[in-house]
């Protein structure tokens, strides 16, 4: 590599750092206030946002420049914000370069002026979705300590009315990791085109949060959904979980970072024009400088960051290396590698056990898939060729009476586990 070669990159900015109108108990990022004085103002100034603009466009390999817009809530820097950054990327882009900007909310906020914005813009939106009211409101919840489902989906359905179809973020906590097909089976109610499920792992003294969820329920709910999805969706309903192991195993690189060899070209940009190494790592070891006074491009390759992205991949413990699905996973996310390894010290993901067991339980299907593919089959034809066996499972599942023994081995009565649940 040489230093004038030009790499690409996506910035997580947040235009109102961590502020938000909701107080989702499980949040990472709401605390970030702590790293900024008293009355602070959390707005990112005209003079930020244009460097930013400029700095990114001129760092970028082009021809598309990719703009992310998170929080804390987003929308809560008002449409005049983004107007703004509409007219400073037109004038910084050079000649036959394009803008694409993505913006994450929580939906509570999306009145029809703001979805006609974003739709006249063609902004790619995601909106944050737990799965059915109770379980979505038994975390994400308003400042007053009000349900927020109903406003969600209200946000949802202008998106659309809007004539966008928003992909949808679902966090995987304790609760609604344990009902899985309850949640998928709300997804695909609600005609959601395009999911991504995220666990929540809330570091403690002594371990993990209640709240967080665990490497077996993770593993549970991710090979149950997967079962649903690829027996009833291939090309309805796209789960990012599954399409990124695809693509690993069709040879092409993985869009997610959690997913990648190497970390640091995702970094987060703070309203005040700080920038840190990841999004999980706002945090005074992690920040590179403030783009207002130092080159953007030189923090983007500076020793710190790039030293914080190959620690990924020369920290990972022996055994991943002898993992037969590790070329998949990478050992995930750094945030998550505190678990002792077997060989030694620590190091290892969390969530290993569940990564793994998911990973392996998916690899017939999708290498299924490819291959359909590769012989010019449509891979939804994995529905038809596994309808048999679905079949004969559904008798099964259909002859179970409401107080036996689930039959997906909980251990639990039929109506107090996937009776209450199970999807079609």
């Amino acid at each position: 590599m040489t230093a004038v070669e030009v790499r690409e990159f996506v910035v997580m900015a947040k235009p109102v750092g961590p502020l938000c109108n909701l107080d989702c108990s499980y949040c990472y990022y709401l605390p970030k206030t702590r790293l900024f004085p008293p009355g602070e103002r959390f707005r990112m100034s005209p003079d930020v946002l244009e460097t930013y603009i400029a700095a990114v466009i001129a760092a970028s390999p082009g021809p598309a420049v990719n703009f992310a817009w998170h929080g804390g809530e987003p929308l809560l820097a008002g449409i005049t914000f983004f107007q703004r950054a509409l007219q400073l990327q037109e004038r910084y882009l050079p000649p036959e370069w394009s803008c694409v900007n993505h913006i994450q909310t929580n939906g509570t906020l999306l009145s029809s002026e703001w979805c006609d914005f974003l739709a006249k813009n063609r902004f790619a939106v995601g909106i944050s979705v737990d799965g059915p009211a109770s379980l979505h409101d038994a975390t994400r919840r308003d400042r007053r300590g009000g349900p927020t489902h109903v406003r969600v989906l209200r946000g949802l359905n202008r998106l659309r009315d809007a004539g966008i179809e928003p992909d949808v973020l679902c966090t995987l906590n304790a609760e609604n990791a344990a009902q899985p097909l309850a949640v998928y089976r709300f997804f695909r109610e609600a005609k959601v085109r395009w999911l991504q499920f995220i666990p929540v792992v809330e570091r403690v003294p002594g371990g993990v949060s209640d709240r967080s969820v665990g490497p077996e329920r993770l593993g549970d709910f991710l090979c149950a959904v997967l079962d649903q999805s690829i027996r009833h969706d291939v090309g309805r309903i796209g789960v990012q979980n599954f399409l990124e192991p695809l693509l690993v195993l069709s040879g092409r690189p993985p869009n997610l970072c959690v997913l990648s060899e190497t970390c640091g070209r995702v970094p987060a940009l703070e309203h005040d024009g700080s920038l840190y190494a990841c999004d999980h790592f706002v945090d005074p070891d992690h920040y590179l400088g403030n783009i207002t006074t130092e080159s953007f491009a030189t923090l983007l390759d500076s020793p710190r960051l790039v030293a914080f992205g190959a620690d990924k991949s020369r920290t990972l413990p022996g055994s991943c290396l002898s993992c037969p699905v590790a070329f998949i996973c990478n050992g995930g996310c750094p945030k998550d590698r505190f678990a002792p390894a077997p060989s030694g010290g620590s190091g290892l993901n969390f969530l290993c056990d569940g990564y793994r067991r998911f990973y392996l339980h998916a690899l017939p299907y999708l290498e299924r898939i490819l291959h359909l593919e590769k012989a010019g089959v449509p891979g939804s034809a994995i529905m038809e060729e596994l309808a048999p066996a679905e079949e004969k499972e559904r008798r099964r599942w259909g002859s179970t009476g409401r107080n036996d023994p689930c039959p997906c081995g909980s251990g639990r009565k039929f109506k107090h586990c996937c009776g209450d649940s199970r999807g079609s």
